[in-house]
């Protein structure tokens, strides 16, 4: 199976090889824990691993490209030979480069080429799947660039298309191209909300379609308030996310906890066989 074609939605475990993730507090900064948490990722059923060395959480710094690749290179390196399908996250052509060239499979870019602009040609170059994101701005901008006008969706999915085609237009095949609407990225609470109810719009663009709910803000107002601050309680909420984005059709999750997630995977493909069965 190719990391483009699959039968059911795909589960991709989040891998931070970061010490200020949102999400895990950097608890796979060391790149020995990163590859035992890796395959252990992989045993619990994730269908590819997207290993990243920068945050791009709201409000982060940037680290240098040096720093980037050194956390990240040697982890690819033992995961891609034990037979993972590795995606590299990362806003940087040089990274991307030197991820595959260590095996990493698909590029991960959440700002779409706008962070780097060698990030599409090196991605021509390269003849991986492009994960492009919407987004705006930098972590430090994009909380402040969540401006939209009566119809969110339609402006996303009019940026995501201008994306497309600069990548297009730099070299990259159109059939290479995954699409992630970019929760939480220069969107806020309801907007986020918003996308997920009108993800057919999204998939009718006719490109795979990724979603990234896992543990974000906006899922902060699910558990009750006295364990809403913590990203892992976001786990219940993730995995119901999980199970109607399947349902919609979507081509994968990108999800910090996959059982879970794999399981909702599971309940969605029961869900639309039987619903397709009772059709008369």
């Amino acid at each position: 199976m190719g990391p483009l074609t699959a039968s059911r939605t795909l589960v991709m475990g989040v891998l931070n090889v970061t010490p200020d993730s949102f999400s895990d507090g950097g608890a796979w900064a060391d790149p020995s824990r990163a590859v035992a948490r890796g395959l252990s990722m992989s045993d619990d059923g994730a269908d590819i691993l997207d290993v990243g060395g920068e945050s791009t959480r709201p409000g982060a710094t940037r680290v240098s490209t040096e720093e980037e690749q050194e956390r990240i290179i040697g982890v690819i390196e033992e995961l891609a030979a034990a037979g993972h399908v590795i995606s590299v996250d990362t806003l940087n052509a040089s990274t991307a480069i030197a991820a595959v060239q260590a095996g990493a499979a698909i590029v991960n870019d959440v700002s779409g080429g706008t962070s780097d602009p060698a990030m599409l040609g090196a991605v021509a170059d390269l003849a991986v799947p492009y994960i492009l994101q919407h987004s705006r701005g930098e972590p430090t901008t994009m909380v402040d660039l969540a401006r939209y006008g009566e119809d969110l969706v339609g402006e996303v999915i009019a940026e995501l298309e201008g994306r497309v085609a600069a990548a297009v237009a730099a070299g990259i095949a159109e059939s290479a191209i995954i699409l992630d609407p970019g929760l939480g990225f220069a969107k806020e609470g309801n907007q986020n909300w918003e996308v997920l109810a009108s993800l057919e719009r999204f998939r009718a663009l006719g490109f795979p379609v990724l979603v990234g709910a896992s543990r974000k803000r906006f899922l902060g107002a699910i558990p009750p308030e006295d364990r809403a601050a913590d990203p892992a309680e976001r786990d219940h909420a993730t995995a119901a996310i999980t199970a109607l984005a399947a349902l919609a059709g979507v081509w994968g999750v990108r999800v910090h906890e996959v059982r879970p997630s794999r399981d909702a995977v599971r309940v969605a493909e029961a869900w639309g066989a039987a619903r397709k069965e009772a059709r008369p």
